[in-house]
């Protein structure tokens, strides 16, 4: 068949190498991002030095009002720290409770996978040969264990380190959009990169050491090592839920609150100091669009690696122990970080944003050029990873593949990705005839205004699941299970660049606020408005792609389960699978139901309280009062915290009940049933949440 080009040596050192390039290049451009200092100096501007490059340093294109006052470079910093501190504040709750759970959690799996041979330390037959000896089942289940914590971890720091990172960013961004847009474009942008290198890197360099220390245990035994090894996509996966649902919660809640009394029974702008409900909605895009979403796409990204590395370990790779071709997911991972980081110079070094009308096509820029050249990159590392036939574990069988048969099925994963991107951000966009018939619609009522948003969601489903059925049938095709998760690998392979723009909304949203509440002037909100309306329409493609992935990701793991649990096929006309298919279809109907009451509860505490502010503090509306920002904070981070529970509970226990009390039937029903459901509830809503 062939052997890899690339060494077994040169694989030990590209993934790592790549992965150590990822970091330092993150810290490089938090280096850069923290040249301009919130500290004013005797001049009472910003100190920064004084070069050219990128804008360090330049003057000020337009001396405004009170643009170079000492107290309002001050006032830009206390409101940093305020949220800042919110959210810290908030994600160390979060993070005491799920702690919890992870805890509680790793105890079943161990307890779980231990049984299965009742905690015997005997060897067993391995599934692909079974006259060979592999570990016993409780090393697996201690291991499984261990990997499902390092996943957790590392996911609860990908959140909280870009969620550090957006906070450090908001304000520096605010000052650099007093020399232009361009200049506070870079810096947003910057900000951004950081957390998308930092989540890459670290995701991949956890998980490449992680497979290192296993393997000193398990030696050749590499299908009882890569079993263990899928509980790091689990850990990963079960903190993005919570990590989700509760900052999600969190900034809708706050959102809602501070825009329907201030902006609509008040008549005040948005993010009017005032406004006691603002540091609260600052707080939040933090929390949910950052710290949830970097969770998220670290979950999805951890769970397609692990699914390809099961596959691989019991097909030709495994059995014959062909290392470099065993890491080919990984290898994808790190081509990424290279990529991605190249994309980056373009909009931060090569290209200088000089207008407002720059900006959206910059970021989308971002995304073409990275699929363009990981394309080139999957080609390239297809070629010297792969051995030119091999076989992989179809249900059972071994089914022949070929390199570039491969090559493809990562390929179409990267461009259905893309796809699905731009296709969600033409239905989300104002600048597009959807979104435009909508608000045309509001001229005659809001329930004509419904109507139209109801068909715009249902509407925008088509495209995105022809391109994820097409990416399902040729990678299937190609590559069975494991062409699939590849191919969600391909989607997630530019990562980097796609949490740097998903990022880059947030932060520029955060620094409008802070404009607007230091009391800066009409131009300079103009300049962070401009940034932040680019960042929400981009911000849809980053979610199109975490819905994508997310699809394929689920339905390797389902492959994966029905392989291992030794289900040939799942037949809807038994009734066992046929009820665990329309209880399943319901789950993500109930988990919504769930999370938007919560969202309205704890919304309709916030009004409450802002309501209740502007009656009762003398001197508020007047601008002599200062509002209690602080307790409405405390009312959507008790709000989140407490109603985060119950959906992530569905989700965590509804597998494990329904395989224990009614079989292993009836939950592949549930989870097919969930899979095709949640796909098109998530992109129906997408429309009207962006």
């Amino acid at each position: 068949m062939g052997a890899a080009l690339l060494s077994e040596l040169a694989t030990e050192i590209v993934v790592p190498a790549c992965a150590v390039i990822g970091i330092v290049f993150s810290l490089v451009q938090w280096f850069l991002v923290s040249r301009v200092k919130l500290t004013p100096d005797r001049n009472g501007t910003t100190s920064s030095p004084r070069n050219n490059k990128n804008g360090y340093g330049d003057f000020l294109i337009e001396e405004e009002e009170g643009i170079n006052d000492h107290s309002v470079v001050v006032k830009c910093a206390e409101i940093q720290n305020a949220i800042s501190e919110g959210a810290t504040s908030f994600l160390f709750t979060e993070y005491q409770y799920v702690g919890i759970f992870m805890v509680a959690f790793a105890i079943l799996i161990f307890l779980f996978l231990g049984s299965v041979e009742g905690f015997s330390t005997k060897s067993q037959p391995c599934t692909y040969d079974k006259s060979k000896l592999c570990k016993p089942a409780l090393a697996t289940a201690l291991f499984s264990t261990v990997s499902f914590l390092l996943g957790a971890i590392t996911s609860v720091l990908s959140g909280f380190l870009g969620m550090k990172i957006a906070t450090y960013a908001n304000a520096r961004t605010t000052l650099e959009a007093r020399k232009g847009v361009g200049k506070a474009f870079i810096t947003a942008f910057r900000s951004g990169a950081v957390m998308g290198f930092l989540l890459a890197a670290n995701g991949l360099l956890v998980l490449y050491i992680t497979i290192n220390l296993f393997k000193l245990y398990y030696g050749d035994d590499w299908e009882g090592l890569f079993e263990a090894i899928t509980g790091y996509g689990l850990g990963g996966s079960s903190m993005a839920l919570f990590g989700r649902v509760g900052g999600g919660i969190y900034t809708k809640a706050a959102d809602v609150g501070a825009d329907l009394v201030g902006k609509v029974e008040r008549n005040i702008p948005e993010d009017d100091p005032r406004n006691p409900a603002v540091i609260a909605d600052n707080v939040g895009d933090n929390v949910g669009d950052i710290a949830g979403m970097g969770s998220d796409l670290f979950g999805s990204y951890a769970e397609s690696s692990c699914a390809a590395l099961v596959v691989a370990s019991i097909s030709s790779f495994g059995i014959n122990h062909e290392f470099t071709a065993m890491l080919y997911p990984l290898l994808i991972s790190s081509m990424g970080i290279i990529v991605c980081l190249i994309t980056t110079l373009f909009a931060t070094d090569f290209f200088e944003i000089k207008a407002v009308k720059e900006i959206e096509p910059a970021l989308k820029k971002q995304l073409i050029i990275s699929t363009v050249l990981m394309t080139v990159g999957i080609a390239i590392i297809s070629w010297i990873a792969l051995p030119t036939s091999f076989t992989i574990f179809n249900f059972g069988a071994q089914k022949e593949v070929k390199s570039w048969q491969l090559f493809l099925c990562v390929g179409v994963g990267l461009w259905a990705g893309l796809i699905i991107g731009f296709v969600t951000e033409y239905y989300t966009s104002n600048a597009y005839s959807p979104v435009q018939d909508v608000a045309d619609s509001c001229r005659t009522g809001a329930a004509t205004n419904v109507i139209f948003g109801l068909a715009l969601g249902y509407k925008s489903v088509i495209i995105p699941i022809f391109a994820i059925a097409i990416s399902i049938f040729v990678s299937f095709t190609f590559a069975a299970m494991y062409g699939i998760a590849v191919a969600a690998l391909g989607m997630l392979s530019t990562i980097a660049t796609g949490l740097a723009i998903d990022a880059y909304g947030p932060i520029s949203d955060n620094a409008g606020g802070i404009a607007e509440m230091a009391g800066m002037s009409h131009r300079i909100r103009e300049r962070t408005d401009a940034l932040d309306a680019a960042g929400n329409t981009t911000a849809a493609i980053g979610k199109g792609f975490a819905i994508g992935s997310a699809a394929l990701v689920s339905l390797a793991l389902f492959g994966a389960f029905v392989s291992r649990a030794g289900i040939s096929t799942v037949d809807v006309l038994t009734p066992k699978v046929f009820i665990g298919l329309i209880v399943g279809a319901m789950l993500p109907y109930w988990f919504s139901a769930m999370t938007m009451k919560s969202v309205g509860s704890a919304a309709l505490k916030m009004v409450e309280e802002v309501r209740r502010q502007f009656n009762t503090i003398p001197g508020l509306m007047e601008g002599h009062a200062k509002p209690d920002y602080a307790t409405c904070v405390k009312i959507s981070t008790d709000a989140s915290i407490k109603e985060m529970i119950p959906p992530g509970a569905l989700v965590m226990l509804t597998p494990l009940i329904v395989g224990i009390f009614f079989g292993v039937e009836t939950l592949s029903g549930v989870l097919a049933g969930a899979l095709v459901s949640g796909v098109q509830v998530i992109l129906i809503l997408l429309p009207h949440v962006t």
